[in-house]
C-alpha cells in the first residue's frame, strides 16, 4: 500500500524528471509543519545556488510563525532578490509533488512578483 509521503515523492520525481530533460535552473520547495524551504539548483542539479526558509534568523525576526503564506511569500520574495543578484532570471518551479495551493502558491506568487519568471 502507497501512503501519502509515498504519493508526493512520486508526483516529485515525475516533475523532476521533466524539469532534467529541459536543463534550466530549478527553484525547489520543501515544506514542513512549522517552516517552509525553497533552493535553487543548478541545471544539472548538483549545486545548491541560493536557498532562503523561514528558519533562517532574519526571517524569524520578521515573521511570527513560519506556517503560514505570509512567512511563504517572505521566502519567495527573499529567494527571487538571491537569485537575481546572482544573475538568475528564469528557472523552473519545483513544488515538490505538493498541491500548488496554499503556503506553495504563496511563495511562488511573491517569486514571480519580485522578478522572477517560471
Amino acid at each position: 500500500m502507497i501512503d501519502k509521503r509515498q504519493s508526493r515523492l512520486r508526483r516529485a520525481a515525475k516533475a523532476r524528471h521533466k524539469i532534467h530533460e529541459l536543463k534550466c535552473v530549478r527553484l525547489a520547495v520543501h515544506r514542513t509543519n512549522s517552516h517552509i524551504y525553497a533552493q535553487v539548483f543548478s541545471a544539472d542539479g548538483t549545486k545548491v545556488l541560493a536557498s532562503a526558509s523561514t528558519a533562517e534568523k532574519e526571517v524569524r525576526a520578521s515573521v511570527p510563525s513560519g506556517a503560514n503564506k505570509n512567512a511563504a511569500a517572505v521566502v519567495g520574495k527573499r529567494i527571487a532578490e538571491k537569485a537575481k543578484g546572482l544573475g538568475i532570471k528564469e528557472v523552473a518551479f519545483d513544488r515538490s509533488g505538493y498541491k500548488y495551493h496554499g503556503r506553495v502558491k504563496a511563495l511562488a506568487d511573491a517569486a514571480r512578483e519580485a522578478g522572477l519568471k517560471f
